[in-house]
């Protein structure tokens, strides 16, 4: 019996064919690896975005509660419809604005008057007397610390 060598040359040619496969098949791992850490750092950029958004306006949510109070505690300290609010910057980022209006049945509680009238309105039912009506609005433009706008708006009445 005889052998032949028709193995070793199949081999080899096998062996060349297994080689180009393992180059294909490394360039396509190589590609679906560049496209999964492509789409992870797109996301991560993402996340990192909307942190920082939802911390922002949590804060001002919280910044327009204590503008509220803050406004309480000034209308409080001074005469009646004397306090009329005012705006103001916290840590350069946050735009703060408060303005006030107060709830009487009776004009001649509020006798301090603006340019553009005064600065209470009349109910008719004592229930609604003595309250004031807050508007806080709290707001974050400032370009490097976020891409886009932010603001809250806060409306209460409170009995004085």
């Amino acid at each position: 019996m005889q052998r032949k060598n028709s193995i070793l040359i199949y081999s080899h040619k096998a062996r060349a064919h297994r080689n180009g496969m393992a180059l294909i098949m490394a360039i396509a791992v190589i590609v679906i690896i560049a496209t999964i850490m492509t789409l992870s750092l797109s996301l991560t950029a993402t996340t990192s975005k909307k942190t920082t958004d939802l911390y922002l306006y949590e804060q001002s949510v919280l910044l327009s509660k204590s503008a509220t109070e803050y406004a309480l505690l000034k209308i409080a300290e001074n005469a009646p419809c004397t306090y009329r609010g005012g705006n103001f910057t916290y840590n350069s980022i946050y735009d703060i604005n408060i303005s006030v209006s107060y709830v009487y049945n009776d004009a001649s509680t509020c006798t301090d008057l603006t340019p553009d009238g005064p600065l209470y309105t009349t109910v008719e039912t004592d229930e609604q007397n003595g309250s004031v009506l807050i508007d806080v609005s709290v707001g974050v433009n400032n370009s490097t610390v976020t891409t886009e706008p932010i603001r809250y708006f806060r409306r209460s009445i409170q009995k004085l």
